[in-house]
């Protein structure tokens, strides 16, 4: 007469079957942890926003457009050259500046000057603005963004950001 199998082979078998489901599950969810942080780090993050001076007041011109060259708000250490932005500064009177990104609202190419036309020109997709920053011309869906600017001690300044494109 045969015997019934004897229950502790199926036991120990549930057992570790349990025992590397739970194991399987502790793994993934330690390494989930990383993944799903580097997911909502850009949710939680501030843009950072720094006051760059761009040179004295007495530099600039009333009624003139000027480049100005800043070091970007938040540089990666490896960025180097990278790092330095622009901007489109202009003096509108004896204690006002208006600063304009270099950065195209349409796809973030540079736009530049022409100060006879008296326009900002992108010449990418043919984007056209007018001086004061409005869309003239050309598939830009907004105008150029513009950065706060403060004279401080007789030196002007920029509060940068990230790059605005969209």
């Amino acid at each position: 007469m045969e015997s019934a199998p004897s229950p502790a082979p199926l036991q120990r078998r549930r057992f570790l079957t349990r025992i590397s489901v739970a194991l399987s599950a502790a793994i993934g969810a330690v390494l989930s942890v990383p993944v799903v942080g580097f997911l909502l780090a850009p949710l939680m993050q501030r843009e950072p926003r720094v006051w760059r001076p761009v040179g004295g007041v007495d530099q600039f011109k009333v009624g003139e457009t000027v480049s100005v060259r800043f070091e970007d708000a938040s540089p990666l250490p490896w960025a180097g050259a990278t790092a330095r932005t622009a901007a489109w500064l202009r003096r509108e009177d004896e204690s006002r500046f208006t600063a304009y990104s270099v950065h195209c609202t349409h796809l973030g190419c540079p736009v530049r000057w022409i100060s006879d036309a008296k326009l900002f020109l992108c010449p990418c997709h043919g984007g056209v603005y007018y001086a004061d920053g409005t869309v003239s011309a050309g598939p830009p869906p907004r105008p150029l963004p513009t950065y706060p600017v403060r004279v401080r001690r007789g030196q002007v300044e920029i509060q940068t950001s990230p790059i605005p494109i969209a």
